[in-house]
């Protein structure tokens, strides 16, 4: 009896202790919910003047699995689908995105993201693998309090470079929370910094003029070498296999010599500005200073066309390190990203702020069904899931919340857990609506990779076990139950009846019992490995 009760409960519920409670909120941040309706005011009326007629609004369902998977990175649990969708106050989407940015799960998400942007270098090294060991901790920290934007980028920039770095990486201060990792993975290259300071702050591919001036964009080289002169002070050494530590830095010095040439470059900012030195503040702190400015042209632009790119799977400038214009540069609402920038950064950059105004528009919340292209964010795109959206969703479908552990360890020695073993055959899919490809190895792992079969098997599922026990529960409460899981919504009453009819043929066997387990664990894996599943929409 006490098994049956359990069983029972577990399927009610369904609701697998991932994080712990979130903070209360008072609700939806009334500037967010402005912004919001700011946002649709000028999309309205973009629609309008190109007579383009905008897609319905998203169901519940649709809306709810879209944001958990913006959000949190993950699909929501059965108990949180029930929950959602049986609010019936109208500000109830409105408050979910405030609950979900209060969430861990939104700084475990955000730490992914913003990681892979700032040090790409670890996904296709394993010398820098390592790395994001401190380095996400630092980065969850930032999300987890919700520190600025623009003192992220400023700690990033200005971190200390002397033999406490090494001490830091290799010592005893290992998962101490800093972003030195980021001048490893950069290899304390002057010219890699720039390049990769410059594409995630300020949304500009400079990188294009280190050997010539940028043949379709106005950056010279001279323009190149003048931002990689703030980091001309840096010193590493080199300890073999290309790994290059850093050891010590020369504040002040501002000056960088062009290799191959016999010319010196002076720190110059890429708007053409001269900087103005202080007393006493090295050359990384002048262009922390000029970067994370309010007035700067690029900073707060960049970081509303990333957040945007990330909700909408587009910019509103693409591509998104194209910020400065180009050849093939689209701009598709100048305006709405320039007021954008200005609220956030009158918002002290706050970036749980400005997801909450963007995804508490009505263009957010608009269905992805139609077909043919989605001018002026006039609907969703279909965007893949990346390894570590679908691995999570898959630990939630499947009750599995033990393998979603925030062990830092794990991040690097990764591949000794299920997670791990999933990303590396998986491989690192953007999320892009462009970009989305499945293998055949990762088909099959979907089929029936040692993660999925256990997860779906009725003998080694604990939850699907429970599922199937629990007295009283009609078959169609059961199916109810399965697409909520995987889903995030009810099944249509055609689903309903053809899942019924499969299970029901099932139970007419010789050996009832038997197979009408497996077809119901049948249709639970089938779900897992349909579309609609695979993807956010």
């Amino acid at each position: 009896m006490l098994r049956m009760a359990l069983a029972w409960a577990a399927v009610l519920v369904w609701m697998p202790r991932m994080e712990a409670a979130a903070p209360a909120r008072s609700g939806p941040n009334p500037d967010a919910v402005a912004l919001a309706a700011r946002i649709d005011k000028a999309l309205d009326a973009a629609w309008k003047a190109r007579k383009i007629t905008p897609a319905e609004p998203a169901t519940d369902g649709e809306f709810l699995r879209r944001v958990y998977l913006d959000l949190a990175g993950r699909i929501p649990t059965v108990a949180e689908a029930r929950t959602f969708l049986a609010d019936t106050r109208p500000d109830r989407r409105q408050r979910l995105i405030a609950d979900l940015l209060s969430r861990a799960s939104y700084a475990r998400h955000m730490t992914t993201v913003w990681r892979r942007l700032l040090m790409p270098e670890a996904d296709s090294n394993i010398q820098f693998a390592f790395l994001t060991v401190g380095f996400d901790s630092w980065l969850r920290k930032q999300f987890a309090e919700n520190i600025g934007y623009d003192k992220m980028a400023r700690e990033i920039l200005t971190v200390a470079i002397d033999q406490r770095a090494q001490q830091q990486i290799f010592g005893n201060d290992i998962t101490k929370p800093t972003p030195i990792g980021y001048y490893f993975a950069k290899e304390v290259k002057p010219e890699n910094l720039a390049a990769g300071s410059a594409r995630v702050f300020l949304g500009l591919r400079l990188e294009c003029a280190q050997c010539h001036d940028h043949p379709f964009a106005s950056w010279t080289r001279d323009q190149f070498w003048g931002l990689a002169a703030f980091y001309a002070g840096l010193s590493g050494r080199d300890n073999g296999g290309g790994f290059v530590t850093p050891e010590r830095e020369v504040g002040d010095r501002r000056e960088i010599s062009i290799p191959g040439t016999e010319r010196v470059v002076q720190a110059s900012f890429p708007d053409g500005g001269e900087p103005v030195w202080k007393f006493k503040a090295g050359s990384r702190q002048t262009l922390a200073d000029w970067m994370t400015d309010k007035k700067n042209p690029y900073f707060a632009r960049a970081a509303v066309n990333r957040v945007w790119a990330h909700l909408f799977g587009i910019g509103l400038v693409e591509p998104v390190d194209e910020m400065a214009g180009g050849q093939d540069t689209k701009v598709y609402h100048a305006e709405l990203l320039d007021e954008l920038a200005k609220a956030f950064a009158d918002h002290n950059f706050d970036l749980r702020f400005i997801f909450e105004a963007i995804a508490g528009s009505k263009a957010y919340q608009l269905t992805s069904r139609g077909a043919g292209p989605a001018p002026l964010y006039s609907r969703q795109l279909l965007r893949g899931l990346t390894g570590e959206q679908l691995f999570d969703s898959l630990a939630v479908a499947t009750g599995q919340p033990n393998v979603l552990g925030d062990d830092p360890f794990a991040i690097y020695f990764g591949n000794q857990d299920a997670r791990g073993q999933f990303l590396t055959k998986y491989g690192r899919q953007s999320g892009k609506p462009s970009d989305h490809e499945t293998s055949i190895i990762q088909a099959l792992l979907l089929m029936n990779g040692e993660f999925v079969d256990g997860a779906t098997h009725p003998s080694k599922s604990e939850l699907l076990g429970a599922l199937l026990e629990a007295p009283f529960l009609a078959e169609k409460s059961r199916i109810e139950a399965i697409y909520l899981a995987t889903l995030s919504r009810m099944p249509t009453e055609r689903e309903l009846e053809k899942a019924d009819s499969f299970i029901g043929r099932a139970a007419a066997a010789t050996d009832a019992q038997q197979t009408r387990t497996e077809a119901i664990a049948d249709v639970f894996w089938a779900l897992i490995n349909s579309t609609e599943f695979a993807f956010n929409h």
